[in-house]
């Protein structure tokens, strides 16, 4: 029988059913119960940050930062191109423009070099996201953010747990959004959250998630919301799940060893690399494939799936996709480009185990070896 291996598979071996059944048996089930107050503690001290909001996903986890930060119609926001189209749709949502810049050759996260020519009279912020589990270089982004003028909000869907100079993400801009989907590190099946260290931020944050309901005054609704709110189901998996944070981080990184040992001597592939000052959680196990063009890394991936091993395409840089193509057309950002024809996202996930990664680098190697 063909040995098959997913991508990613969720992996819930701690309280899960327990708390989920409390729910149940309780008929806490809907977006109330004690569940959502005591993960979104958890998850804010894990950052180590005053205030985490829990919510639908991490495009509404967006969404609300944005609107929490005051960004409108007319305001423009810098980001990496090469995201998932989620940090771009958000700024849509708000009315305003994204603006995109390339990636560092290392890292893979936006250049702070390329953010400069970016900014003009109608910048408001600069979205950095960690891309794949590694951190963008913050102190960079920071400081030009400060002489401008200008907020930071990290984009940390992919990045639970990693660590900038020592400080996780969640902590290191204005504010913070992570996705808590079941492909994530950590999980609650679908889900977002929004972390910061300002009240302000964080009132607001919470009024817009629930209809704009005044919190001292049932059913007044002093603004225009949105029902951005998780269920205390999904929350409950959330604290099963923080319980066990720093194991399924600790499995990420030993998988991401593992294949660094595996694929090291593989000529014709990048590996990921970790900067000095990061720690990388390896969301994915990220390669690129050395001068390939789009259809061979496609050839490639069709081949691995035909020996039983899943895997997925990096994200085609936003500034591509048709709702934004018209932003920046005679703008060229090769490292991005470049990046999203040759990656491949490997099996990343905890149940993973030594044979299974030394198979998959010697499919990787079998099919590299005749592409």
């Amino acid at each position: 029988m063909l040995k098959k291996i997913p991508v990613a598979v969720p992996v819930l071996n701690g309280n899960e059913s327990k708390y989920v059944m409390d729910c149940i048996e309780s008929t806490w089930i809907s977006s109330n119960g004690s569940y959502i107050g005591r993960f979104e503690q958890q998850f804010a001290d894990f950052c180590g940050v005053k205030h985490a909001v829990s919510c639908t996903s991490g495009t509404t986890a967006l969404h609300l930062a944005l609107l929490a930060h005051g960004v409108q119609a007319g305001d423009e926001i810098i980001m990496p191109t090469f995201s998932f189209i989620a940090t771009a749709n958000a700024v849509a949502y708000c009315g305003a423009t994204p603006v995109f810049a390339d990636s560092d050759p290392d890292t893979w996260n936006v250049d702070p070099a390329s953010i400069v020519s970016k900014i003009t009279d109608k910048t408001k912020g600069i979205i950095a996201v960690h891309l794949y589990g590694h951190p963008a270089d913050m102190d960079r982004i920071n400081e030009m953010a400060e002489h401008y003028g200008l907020f930071v909000l990290e984009d940390a869907a992919e990045a639970i747990g990693a660590e900038y100079k020592g400080k996780r993400t969640g902590s290191l801009g204005d504010s913070a959004v992570f996705s808590t989907f079941g492909n994530k590190i950590i999980t609650t099946g679908e889900g977002g959250v929004f972390t910061t260290n300002q009240d302000e931020l964080a009132a607001k944050a919470r009024l817009l998630r629930g209809q704009g309901m005044d919190p001292d005054h049932r059913y007044w609704h002093p603004i225009i919301g949105y029902n951005y709110r998780m269920t205390n189901i999904q929350a409950a998996i959330g604290c099963a799940q923080m319980e066990k944070a720093e194991w399924h981080i600790a499995e990420r990184i030993r998988v991401a060893g593992l294949y660094g040992e595996a694929l090291q001597s593989l000529e014709g592939i990048s590996l990921p690399v970790q900067k000095e000052w990061a720690k990388h959680v390896y969301w994915m196990y990220s390669v690129v494939l050395e001068g390939a063009t789009e259809q061979q890394r496609d050839l490639v991936m069709r081949q691995l799936l035909e020996l039983g091993i899943e895997t997925r395409p990096f994200f085609y840089p936003m500034h591509t996709m048709p709702p934004y193509r018209h932003l920046q057309p005679d703008e060229d950002f090769p490292v991005s480009m470049k990046l999203c024809a040759s990656g491949i996202n490997l099996p990343s996930h905890a149940l993973l185990t030594k044979e299974d990664i030394q198979w998959i680098a010697d499919c990787l190697a079998k099919v590299l070896s005749r592409c």
